[in-house]
Protein backbone atom coordinates (compact mmCIF):
# COMPACT_ATOMS: atom_id res chain seq x y z
CA UNK A 1 0.00 0.00 0.00
CA UNK A 2 1.19 3.43 -0.83
CA UNK A 3 2.34 5.28 2.24
CA UNK A 4 0.53 8.98 2.85
CA UNK A 5 2.24 12.33 4.17
CA UNK A 6 0.71 15.03 5.73
CA UNK A 7 1.12 18.17 4.64
CA UNK A 8 4.11 20.42 6.41
CA UNK A 9 3.23 23.77 6.75
CA UNK A 10 5.04 26.41 4.43
CA UNK A 11 6.14 30.15 4.38
CA UNK A 12 4.42 30.55 1.38
CA UNK A 13 1.11 29.51 3.31
CA UNK A 14 0.99 33.08 4.90
CA UNK A 15 2.47 34.93 1.77
CA UNK A 16 -0.35 32.90 -0.41
CA UNK A 17 -3.14 34.11 2.22
CA UNK A 18 -2.28 37.55 2.45
CA UNK A 19 -1.80 37.89 -1.75
CA UNK A 20 -5.44 36.59 -1.72
CA UNK A 21 -6.70 39.23 0.26
CA UNK A 22 -5.56 41.66 -1.58
CA UNK A 23 -5.23 40.62 -5.43
CA UNK A 24 -7.32 39.33 -7.74
CA UNK A 25 -5.16 36.62 -8.51
CA UNK A 26 -2.01 35.05 -7.44
CA UNK A 27 1.24 33.02 -8.93
CA UNK A 28 3.37 30.89 -7.35
CA UNK A 29 6.54 29.90 -9.41
CA UNK A 30 9.09 27.68 -8.50
CA UNK A 31 10.91 24.89 -9.37
CA UNK A 32 9.41 21.01 -9.77
CA UNK A 33 8.43 19.17 -6.70
CA UNK A 34 8.84 22.27 -4.15
CA UNK A 35 5.13 21.28 -3.22
CA UNK A 36 3.89 24.58 -5.08
CA UNK A 37 0.62 22.78 -6.24
CA UNK A 38 0.52 20.96 -2.48
CA UNK A 39 0.38 24.33 -0.99
CA UNK A 40 -2.25 26.30 -3.51
CA UNK A 41 -4.62 23.26 -2.96
CA UNK A 42 -4.37 23.74 0.72
CA UNK A 43 -6.68 27.65 0.23
CA UNK A 44 -8.33 26.42 -3.02
CA UNK A 45 -11.75 25.83 -3.58
CA UNK A 46 -11.51 23.99 -8.02
CA UNK A 47 -8.58 23.02 -9.42
CA UNK A 48 -7.97 22.75 -13.44
CA UNK A 49 -4.93 20.60 -13.54
CA UNK A 50 -3.08 21.12 -16.57
CA UNK A 51 -0.15 18.54 -15.18
CA UNK A 52 -2.73 15.63 -16.26
CA UNK A 53 -2.08 14.68 -19.68
CA UNK A 54 -6.05 13.96 -20.22
CA UNK A 55 -7.00 17.20 -18.56
CA UNK A 56 -4.62 19.37 -20.51
CA UNK A 57 -5.88 17.70 -23.95
CA UNK A 58 -9.39 18.38 -22.91
CA UNK A 59 -8.49 22.03 -21.98
CA UNK A 60 -6.96 22.77 -24.94
CA UNK A 61 -9.75 21.82 -27.05
CA UNK A 62 -11.95 24.08 -24.92
CA UNK A 63 -10.27 26.80 -25.51
CA UNK A 64 -11.28 26.83 -29.00
CA UNK A 65 -14.82 26.31 -28.35
CA UNK A 66 -15.86 27.99 -24.81
CA UNK A 67 -12.63 29.41 -23.33
CA UNK A 68 -14.36 30.96 -20.24
CA UNK A 69 -15.43 27.53 -19.09
CA UNK A 70 -12.05 27.04 -17.84
CA UNK A 71 -12.12 29.37 -15.56
CA UNK A 72 -15.61 28.73 -14.18
CA UNK A 73 -15.16 26.93 -10.76
CA UNK A 74 -15.30 27.72 -6.74
CA UNK A 75 -12.79 30.29 -6.29
CA UNK A 76 -9.82 30.84 -5.34
CA UNK A 77 -9.76 28.05 -8.40
CA UNK A 78 -6.59 26.94 -8.79
CA UNK A 79 -5.07 26.66 -12.48
CA UNK A 80 -1.82 24.32 -11.99
CA UNK A 81 0.79 24.71 -14.73
CA UNK A 82 -0.78 27.06 -16.12
CA UNK A 83 1.93 28.34 -18.81
CA UNK A 84 1.18 24.84 -20.68
CA UNK A 85 -1.74 26.84 -21.78
CA UNK A 86 -0.09 30.84 -21.42
CA UNK A 87 -3.44 32.08 -23.07
CA UNK A 88 -5.06 31.58 -20.07
CA UNK A 89 -2.74 34.66 -18.52
CA UNK A 90 -4.89 37.32 -20.07
CA UNK A 91 -8.10 35.59 -19.69
CA UNK A 92 -7.71 35.23 -16.09
CA UNK A 93 -6.29 38.96 -15.68
CA UNK A 94 -9.70 40.06 -17.74
CA UNK A 95 -11.52 38.10 -15.52
CA UNK A 96 -9.95 39.62 -12.56
CA UNK A 97 -11.20 42.91 -13.46
CA UNK A 98 -14.52 41.41 -14.78
CA UNK A 99 -15.68 40.24 -11.42
CA UNK A 100 -13.71 42.90 -9.62
CA UNK A 101 -13.18 40.41 -6.44
CA UNK A 102 -10.16 39.28 -4.54
CA UNK A 103 -9.18 36.05 -4.29
CA UNK A 104 -10.52 34.90 -7.37
CA UNK A 105 -7.58 32.25 -8.86
CA UNK A 106 -4.14 30.87 -7.65
CA UNK A 107 -1.56 30.02 -10.60
CA UNK A 108 0.91 28.09 -10.40
CA UNK A 109 3.80 26.63 -12.63
CA UNK A 110 7.80 25.51 -12.64
CA UNK A 111 8.92 27.27 -15.66
CA UNK A 112 8.29 30.33 -17.66
CA UNK A 113 5.91 30.20 -20.68
CA UNK A 114 7.21 29.63 -23.87
CA UNK A 115 4.80 31.58 -25.40
CA UNK A 116 5.18 34.86 -24.23
CA UNK A 117 3.86 36.67 -27.60
CA UNK A 118 0.01 34.74 -26.48
CA UNK A 119 0.31 37.09 -23.24
CA UNK A 120 -0.73 40.27 -23.92
CA UNK A 121 -0.24 41.77 -20.33
CA UNK A 122 1.80 41.84 -17.65
CA UNK A 123 -0.81 41.01 -14.79
CA UNK A 124 0.18 44.57 -12.77
CA UNK A 125 -1.89 45.27 -10.25
CA UNK A 126 -4.39 42.11 -10.77
CA UNK A 127 -1.75 39.18 -10.15
CA UNK A 128 0.57 38.97 -7.19
CA UNK A 129 3.70 36.94 -7.36
CA UNK A 130 5.07 34.19 -4.50
CA UNK A 131 8.13 32.46 -5.20
CA UNK A 132 8.62 29.33 -3.67
CA UNK A 133 11.66 27.02 -3.38
CA UNK A 134 12.23 24.38 -1.53
CA UNK A 135 12.20 23.84 2.03
CA UNK A 136 14.27 25.28 4.76
CA UNK A 137 15.25 23.26 8.02
CA UNK A 138 12.94 25.31 9.27
CA UNK A 139 9.87 24.02 7.37
CA UNK A 140 11.03 20.37 7.15
CA UNK A 141 10.84 20.52 10.90
CA UNK A 142 15.23 20.14 11.15
CA UNK A 143 14.99 23.47 12.67
CA UNK A 144 14.17 24.41 16.65
CA UNK A 145 12.87 27.58 15.34
CA UNK A 146 14.17 29.25 18.62
CA UNK A 147 15.53 32.04 17.29
CA UNK A 148 13.21 34.58 15.16
CA UNK A 149 15.68 36.60 12.76
CA UNK A 150 11.96 39.26 13.38
CA UNK A 151 13.12 39.56 16.55
CA UNK A 152 17.02 40.08 15.91
CA UNK A 153 15.56 42.97 13.83
CA UNK A 154 13.71 44.12 16.42
CA UNK A 155 16.41 44.00 19.19
CA UNK A 156 14.22 41.93 21.27
CA UNK A 157 16.27 40.09 23.71
CA UNK A 158 16.40 36.42 24.11
CA UNK A 159 18.58 33.29 26.06
CA UNK A 160 21.08 31.36 24.79
CA UNK A 161 19.21 28.46 22.64
CA UNK A 162 20.50 24.74 22.86
CA UNK A 163 21.06 23.31 19.16
CA UNK A 164 21.15 19.93 18.77
CA UNK A 165 21.91 18.74 14.77
CA UNK A 166 25.57 18.05 14.58
CA UNK A 167 27.89 18.19 11.50
CA UNK A 168 26.65 14.38 9.78
CA UNK A 169 23.44 15.49 10.80
CA UNK A 170 23.65 18.60 8.68
CA UNK A 171 25.96 17.04 5.53
CA UNK A 172 22.74 14.34 5.17
CA UNK A 173 20.15 17.76 5.41
CA UNK A 174 22.42 19.52 2.85
CA UNK A 175 22.58 16.26 0.51
CA UNK A 176 18.89 15.63 0.81
CA UNK A 177 18.20 18.81 0.29
CA UNK A 178 14.51 20.63 0.63
CA UNK A 179 11.76 18.60 -1.88
CA UNK A 180 9.06 18.12 0.30
CA UNK A 181 8.57 14.63 -0.25
CA UNK A 182 12.53 13.71 0.78
CA UNK A 183 11.67 15.27 4.17
CA UNK A 184 9.45 12.63 4.98
CA UNK A 185 11.71 9.63 4.19
CA UNK A 186 14.56 8.70 5.50
CA UNK A 187 18.41 7.24 4.61
CA UNK A 188 18.73 6.46 1.12
CA UNK A 189 15.63 6.61 0.38
CA UNK A 190 15.41 10.44 0.94
CA UNK A 191 18.93 10.90 -0.93
CA UNK A 192 16.90 9.20 -4.03
CA UNK A 193 14.55 12.19 -4.10
CA UNK A 194 17.80 14.80 -4.74
CA UNK A 195 19.32 12.51 -7.15
CA UNK A 196 15.99 12.15 -9.14
CA UNK A 197 15.03 15.71 -9.35
CA UNK A 198 18.91 16.58 -10.84
CA UNK A 199 18.63 13.23 -13.79
CA UNK A 200 14.84 14.73 -14.29
CA UNK A 201 16.89 18.77 -15.18
CA UNK A 202 19.43 17.16 -17.72
CA UNK A 203 18.06 14.40 -19.32
CA UNK A 204 13.79 15.82 -19.33
CA UNK A 205 13.29 19.40 -18.04
CA UNK A 206 16.34 21.10 -20.55
CA UNK A 207 14.80 19.93 -23.98
CA UNK A 208 11.06 21.43 -22.81
CA UNK A 209 11.23 24.40 -20.90
CA UNK A 210 11.28 26.60 -24.85
CA UNK A 211 11.00 23.45 -27.02
CA UNK A 212 14.80 23.61 -28.00
CA UNK A 213 16.62 20.77 -28.27
CA UNK A 214 19.68 20.48 -26.34
CA UNK A 215 22.83 18.66 -25.21
CA UNK A 216 22.05 16.30 -22.21
CA UNK A 217 25.56 16.31 -21.19
CA UNK A 218 26.46 19.79 -22.15
CA UNK A 219 24.19 20.66 -19.53
CA UNK A 220 25.48 18.24 -16.89
CA UNK A 221 28.69 19.79 -18.06
CA UNK A 222 27.32 23.92 -16.93
CA UNK A 223 25.40 22.28 -13.89
CA UNK A 224 28.60 20.27 -12.57
CA UNK A 225 30.62 24.05 -13.61
CA UNK A 226 28.11 25.45 -11.19
CA UNK A 227 28.30 23.53 -8.74
CA UNK A 228 32.13 24.01 -8.34
CA UNK A 229 31.56 27.56 -8.49
CA UNK A 230 28.84 28.12 -5.67
CA UNK A 231 29.08 31.28 -4.26
CA UNK A 232 31.58 32.78 -6.55
CA UNK A 233 30.82 35.41 -8.88
CA UNK A 234 32.73 33.55 -11.91
CA UNK A 235 31.79 34.61 -14.93
CA UNK A 236 30.60 32.88 -17.88
CA UNK A 237 33.82 33.04 -19.39
CA UNK A 238 35.46 31.40 -16.92
CA UNK A 239 32.86 28.57 -16.49
CA UNK A 240 33.58 27.71 -20.08
CA UNK A 241 37.13 27.59 -19.39
CA UNK A 242 36.36 25.40 -16.14
CA UNK A 243 34.24 23.28 -18.33
CA UNK A 244 37.24 22.78 -20.26
CA UNK A 245 40.03 22.02 -17.61
CA UNK A 246 37.82 19.63 -15.79
CA UNK A 247 35.67 18.09 -18.51
CA UNK A 248 37.57 18.26 -21.25
CA UNK A 249 34.71 20.03 -23.38
CA UNK A 250 34.98 23.07 -25.54
CA UNK A 251 31.50 25.10 -25.06
CA UNK A 252 31.23 29.57 -26.20
CA UNK A 253 30.09 31.81 -24.01
CA UNK A 254 26.91 32.13 -26.32
CA UNK A 255 26.14 28.29 -25.36
CA UNK A 256 26.60 29.03 -21.19
CA UNK A 257 24.28 32.10 -21.52
CA UNK A 258 21.78 29.96 -23.67
CA UNK A 259 21.82 27.26 -21.17
CA UNK A 260 22.07 28.88 -18.23
CA UNK A 261 19.07 31.25 -19.15
CA UNK A 262 16.67 27.94 -19.93
CA UNK A 263 18.11 26.48 -16.32
CA UNK A 264 16.68 30.18 -14.91
CA UNK A 265 13.36 29.63 -16.66
CA UNK A 266 13.33 26.03 -14.74
CA UNK A 267 14.21 27.71 -11.52
CA UNK A 268 17.00 25.61 -11.20
CA UNK A 269 19.83 28.10 -10.84
CA UNK A 270 18.81 31.45 -9.02
CA UNK A 271 21.64 33.68 -8.62
CA UNK A 272 21.98 36.39 -5.94
CA UNK A 273 22.73 40.01 -6.83
CA UNK A 274 25.21 42.20 -5.52
CA UNK A 275 24.20 44.73 -2.49
CA UNK A 276 25.14 48.51 -3.35
CA UNK A 277 25.48 50.34 0.19
CA UNK A 278 26.99 54.04 1.38
CA UNK A 279 30.35 53.80 2.55
CA UNK A 280 32.44 56.25 3.84
CA UNK A 281 35.53 55.33 1.44
CA UNK A 282 35.35 55.67 -2.45
CA UNK A 283 36.50 51.91 -2.56
CA UNK A 284 34.57 50.02 -5.72
CA UNK A 285 32.23 47.46 -5.07
CA UNK A 286 32.06 44.35 -7.11
CA UNK A 287 28.33 44.46 -8.64
CA UNK A 288 28.54 40.20 -10.03
CA UNK A 289 25.72 38.20 -9.45
CA UNK A 290 27.11 35.20 -7.25
CA UNK A 291 26.27 31.76 -8.20
CA UNK A 292 23.74 29.32 -6.73
CA UNK A 293 21.68 26.36 -6.89
CA UNK A 294 18.37 26.65 -5.82
CA UNK A 295 18.71 24.06 -3.79
CA UNK A 296 22.15 22.57 -2.48
CA UNK A 297 21.19 19.02 -3.49
CA UNK A 298 21.47 19.99 -7.13
CA UNK A 299 24.79 20.90 -6.29
CA UNK A 300 26.10 17.89 -4.79
CA UNK A 301 24.41 15.43 -6.85
CA UNK A 302 26.24 17.24 -9.97
CA UNK A 303 29.35 16.11 -8.07
CA UNK A 304 28.33 12.96 -7.00
CA UNK A 305 28.88 13.77 -3.68
CA UNK A 306 27.30 12.11 -0.46
CA UNK A 307 26.98 13.12 3.69
CA UNK A 308 30.49 11.17 3.63
CA UNK A 309 32.27 12.90 1.12
CA UNK A 310 31.49 16.24 3.25
CA UNK A 311 32.40 14.93 6.19
CA UNK A 312 36.11 14.12 4.69
CA UNK A 313 36.55 17.35 2.58
CA UNK A 314 35.50 20.47 4.80
CA UNK A 315 36.55 22.55 2.89
CA UNK A 316 33.72 21.12 0.14
CA UNK A 317 31.27 21.25 2.90
CA UNK A 318 31.92 24.64 3.76
CA UNK A 319 30.86 25.89 0.37
CA UNK A 320 27.94 23.76 -0.05
CA UNK A 321 26.72 24.38 3.24
CA UNK A 322 26.65 28.00 2.92
CA UNK A 323 24.30 26.95 -0.79
CA UNK A 324 21.94 25.64 1.70
CA UNK A 325 22.12 28.61 4.12
CA UNK A 326 21.55 31.02 1.52
CA UNK A 327 18.58 28.68 0.63
CA UNK A 328 17.06 28.79 3.77
CA UNK A 329 17.60 32.67 4.23
CA UNK A 330 15.72 33.27 1.28
CA UNK A 331 12.88 31.74 2.51
CA UNK A 332 13.48 33.24 5.37
CA UNK A 333 13.28 36.74 3.68
CA UNK A 334 10.09 36.71 2.06
CA UNK A 335 8.46 35.99 5.41
CA UNK A 336 10.06 39.58 6.11
CA UNK A 337 9.13 41.34 3.09
CA UNK A 338 12.98 41.30 2.29
CA UNK A 339 15.76 39.83 -0.21
CA UNK A 340 19.26 38.48 0.06
CA UNK A 341 22.49 40.30 -0.92
CA UNK A 342 25.96 39.61 -1.22
CA UNK A 343 28.58 41.59 -0.56
CA UNK A 344 32.52 42.26 -2.18
CA UNK A 345 34.76 45.10 -2.77
CA UNK A 346 37.60 45.52 -4.43
CA UNK A 347 39.76 45.40 -1.40
CA UNK A 348 38.45 41.72 -0.78
CA UNK A 349 36.09 42.21 2.02
CA UNK A 350 33.03 40.06 1.69
CA UNK A 351 30.00 39.16 3.11
CA UNK A 352 28.09 36.34 2.56
CA UNK A 353 24.71 37.10 2.92
CA UNK A 354 23.25 40.57 3.53
CA UNK A 355 19.37 40.51 4.35
CA UNK A 356 18.08 43.28 3.37
CA UNK A 357 13.99 44.85 3.89
CA UNK A 358 11.91 47.13 2.51
CA UNK A 359 11.24 49.42 5.31
CA UNK A 360 15.54 49.92 5.00
CA UNK A 361 16.70 47.30 7.94
CA UNK A 362 19.12 45.13 7.13
CA UNK A 363 21.20 42.15 8.94
CA UNK A 364 24.63 41.68 7.90
CA UNK A 365 25.71 37.53 7.97
CA UNK A 366 28.70 35.57 7.61
CA UNK A 367 28.33 32.00 7.04
CA UNK A 368 30.46 29.26 8.29
CA UNK A 369 30.70 25.43 9.24
CA UNK A 370 31.77 26.78 12.80
CA UNK A 371 34.94 26.49 15.03
CA UNK A 372 36.26 29.43 17.23
CA UNK A 373 39.31 30.25 14.55
CA UNK A 374 36.33 30.21 12.03
CA UNK A 375 33.83 32.22 13.80
CA UNK A 376 36.46 34.89 14.61
CA UNK A 377 37.28 35.22 10.86
CA UNK A 378 33.53 36.24 10.21
CA UNK A 379 33.04 38.34 13.16
CA UNK A 380 36.17 40.23 12.19
CA UNK A 381 34.43 40.89 8.45
CA UNK A 382 31.31 41.47 9.50
CA UNK A 383 32.72 44.44 12.19
CA UNK A 384 34.95 45.93 9.34
CA UNK A 385 31.86 46.12 6.84
CA UNK A 386 29.95 47.75 9.68
CA UNK A 387 32.11 50.16 10.50
CA UNK A 388 32.78 51.12 6.99
CA UNK A 389 29.43 52.05 6.41
CA UNK A 390 28.37 56.05 6.33
CA UNK A 391 25.23 55.65 8.78
CA UNK A 392 24.72 59.30 7.92
CA UNK A 393 23.29 58.44 4.44
CA UNK A 394 21.63 54.90 5.49
CA UNK A 395 21.04 53.21 8.64
CA UNK A 396 23.14 50.79 11.01
CA UNK A 397 22.71 47.26 10.42
CA UNK A 398 20.05 46.10 12.69
CA UNK A 399 22.21 42.81 14.02
CA UNK A 400 25.66 41.47 12.67
CA UNK A 401 25.60 37.22 13.09
CA UNK A 402 27.68 34.43 12.24
CA UNK A 403 25.21 31.73 10.54
CA UNK A 404 27.03 27.97 11.57
CA UNK A 405 26.73 24.50 10.31
CA UNK A 406 27.13 23.22 13.99
CA UNK A 407 27.48 24.54 17.41
CA UNK A 408 25.64 23.78 20.88
CA UNK A 409 24.31 26.97 21.68
CA UNK A 410 22.78 30.13 19.83
CA UNK A 411 24.11 32.99 21.74
CA UNK A 412 25.11 36.64 21.74
CA UNK A 413 28.62 36.95 22.46
CA UNK A 414 29.84 40.58 24.31
CA UNK A 415 30.46 42.34 21.44
CA UNK A 416 26.36 42.32 20.51
CA UNK A 417 27.61 39.75 17.14
CA UNK A 418 25.02 36.79 17.34
CA UNK A 419 26.35 33.18 17.05
CA UNK A 420 23.61 31.11 15.50
CA UNK A 421 23.26 27.49 14.50
CA UNK A 422 21.16 27.07 11.08
CA UNK A 423 19.05 24.62 13.28
CA UNK A 424 18.04 27.20 15.53
CA UNK A 425 16.64 29.53 13.08
CA UNK A 426 13.59 30.72 11.49
CA UNK A 427 12.11 33.73 10.37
Amino acid sequence: MAKSFAYKSRIADTLLSRKLQGKGAVLIEGPKWCGKTTTAKQQSASILALGDTGIFEEAEQLLQILPKNLLLGDTPRLIDEWQTLPQLWDMVRTAVDDRNEAGQFILTGSSVPVEKEKMRHSGTGRIGRICMRPMSLWESGESTGSVSLENLFSNIEWEPQSNSLDLEQIAFLLCRGGWPRSTMLKDSLALDEGRDYYEAIYKVDIHRVDRVRRNSERTRNILRSYARNQGSAVSFSKIAEDIHESDNQSITYETISDYVDALKKLFVLEDMPAWNPNLRSKIAIQSSDTRYCIDPSIATNALYLGPKDLMNDLRTFGLFFESMAVRDLRTYADALDGNVFHYRDASGLECDAVLHRRNGTYGLIEIKLGGKDNIERGVANLKKLSQNIDTSRMPAPSFLMVLTAVGPYAYRRPDGVFVVPIGCLRP
